[in-house]
């Protein structure tokens, strides 16, 4: 097994064993015309400790503007897994070595309704750190080592509510703590997080509004 530092252990265990029940309520359609897809979840060890690799998705684009997220996107013909995909769409969106990291674990297929997609995350450890950024600002705003510290930090924890009346956990990122990561990637990183007993306790009565250029442009 691959050897990887104390703290990844119960975290790459927690993603062996974690169900789809477990993660969400949404799971994928028997009928199996769900868009296949794969997001890596890359951990890592960085100049602030053990971090988490994220994307902020440009402002511009027409669905999920704006969003936070892992790197990712659908499983091509030519993929030959959904861990081939996950490492070609990072290698695509921010320039990560392939070679640089060691698959750990996939989790089970998610569904996201809207978009019709069943996504497989991928649990991966950043064996070697190499240079990551935006390599197509039209498709990424930004990228973030996010330390997994800070994601934990209950101070960094809020409730975001959506203009049409729903909310979900999120986590407040970035040098500033003024970048908010929500939605699919927040529930993701929350459930497993509290499957695997790390989550510490939060104040969810604290709520962020969504912010209008996460909104999706209206296609008239």
């Amino acid at each position: 097994m691959t050897a990887i530092p104390d703290w990844l252990v119960p975290i790459r265990d927690g993603a062996l064993t974690i169900t789809g029940a477990d993660l969400t309520k949404w799971l994928p359609p028997e009928d199996g015309d769900a868009r296949p897809g794969a997001v890596l979840m890359l951990f890592g060890e960085g100049d602030r400790g053990p971090d988490l690799l994220l994307t902020e998705r440009a402002h511009t684009m027409r669905s999920h503007p704006g969003q936070v997220s892992f790197p990712g996107g659908s499983i091509d013909p030519d993929d030959a897994s959904p861990t081939a995909a996950a490492l070609r769409e990072a290698q695509e969106e921010v320039g990560l070595d392939p070679a640089s990291v060691d698959v750990l674990a996939t989790l089970p297929e998610l569904w996201l309704p809207p978009s019709n997609f069943a996504i497989t995350p991928v649990l991966a450890w950043w064996r070697e750190n190499g240079p990551v950024g935006v390599v197509d600002a039209a498709e990424v705003h930004a990228v973030f080592r996010t330390p997994v510290a800070e994601l934990l930090d209950p101070t960094h924890r809020v409730t975001v509510v959506h203009p049409a009346g729903f909310s979900s956990p999120g986590f407040l990122i970035g040098d500033d703590k003024d970048v908010l990561l929500w939605g699919f990637t927040a529930g993701v990183i929350t459930k497993l997080f509290d499957f695997v007993g790390l989550t510490r306790p939060w104040d969810a009565s604290i709520t962020r509004e969504l912010p209008a250029y996460m909104l999706p442009v209206r296609q008239d």
